[in-house]
């Protein structure tokens, strides 16, 4: 039992792209703040839920009937293999990049819970065992909810690693979304823990215990073949899950990484995604 704790608090570490640098909150921050000078026209949002406080970026535009919403992945859930981080704030935030890459005034970014944010709801259970519970869904249909409130708007999810999870979930409660894709997503955590003989994450919801509800929604998952964080057999395991697959589609993309590759590609992989749907 000891020895599967420690092998998930290693590819916890792992799964963060982790780096040993260390890295204060107000460094993380300043990353972002980095990242936002390169748009003026992007202002920061923080919408309030039941359960938390989901820090977003927007364009400052309200006349759009499609929206691209962009989930974050984990962050940085553990700052040593035997130290959760204090706040879950990511080194990278390749969601966020990917969203501003795309300049795309039809787009939004939603971090992850206590994501650049911090209060008393940021328990580190949030951003460990129960980083994908049922808490943290229903949050993600509120913020959902409130930016469609009195429009017609239908929703392309785009959720990176971690963030496919959240999407995938999200994706089965409503009848509002047109797309959904995963970057790197882990789409089947049962499996993901087993095969790796980590110790579950008993506190979270899995996508792949949902695939009837999903099957209906159209998808595009993206893995690189390279990734050895998320390994392509994850999604294979999410995959044949299904009866039904004529709404599934995938590209194994040679070279790309968990994190690397991605953003120089992005806006041609986008392109053609939205073209042949």
């Amino acid at each position: 039992m000891y020895k599967n704790i420690l092998l998930l608090i290693i590819v916890s570490f792992l799964f963060i792209a982790c780096s040993s640098k260390s890295y204060s909150l107000e460094q993380r921050v300043k990353i972002m703040q980095k990242e936002l000078k390169k748009n003026k026209n992007i202002q920061k949002v923080i919408y309030k839920t039941d359960s938390f406080d989901i820090f977003s970026l927007e364009y400052k535009t309200n006349k759009c009937n499609n929206l691209d919403v962009y989930i974050e992945g984990d962050g940085l859930s553990w700052i040593r293999t035997d130290k959760i981080s204090s706040n879950p704030t990511p080194i990278n935030p390749l969601a966020m990049k990917l969203f501003l890459k795309e300049k795309n005034e039809c787009s939004i970014y939603l971090a992850r819970p206590c994501q650049y944010i911090f209060n008393n709801k940021c328990k580190k259970k949030y951003w460990t065992s129960h980083r994908f519970s049922s808490e943290i869904i229903k949050a993600y249909n509120e913020v959902l909810n409130k930016i469609a409130k009195n429009k017609s708007i239908e929703f392309t999810l785009i959720g990176y690693s971690g963030g496919a999870t959240i999407a995938s979930l999200v994706a089965i409660k409503r009848d509002d979304i047109k797309l959904l894709i995963s970057i790197a997503g882990n789409l089947d955590t049962d499996f993901w823990t087993y095969t790796n003989s980590y110790t579950s994450l008993y506190g979270s919801l899995n996508p792949a215990n949902y695939t009837k509800k999903l099957e209906h929604i159209s998808q595009v998952h993206l893995i690189g073949k390279d990734d050895n964080i998320v390994s392509k057999e994850v999604f294979f395991s999410y995959y044949n899950k299904f009866k039904n697959k004529k709404n599934i589609d995938f590209m194994l993309l040679d070279g790309f990484t968990h994190s690397k590759k991605w953003l120089d590609n992005w806006n041609k992989i986008l392109k053609n995604i939205k073209k042949n749907r």
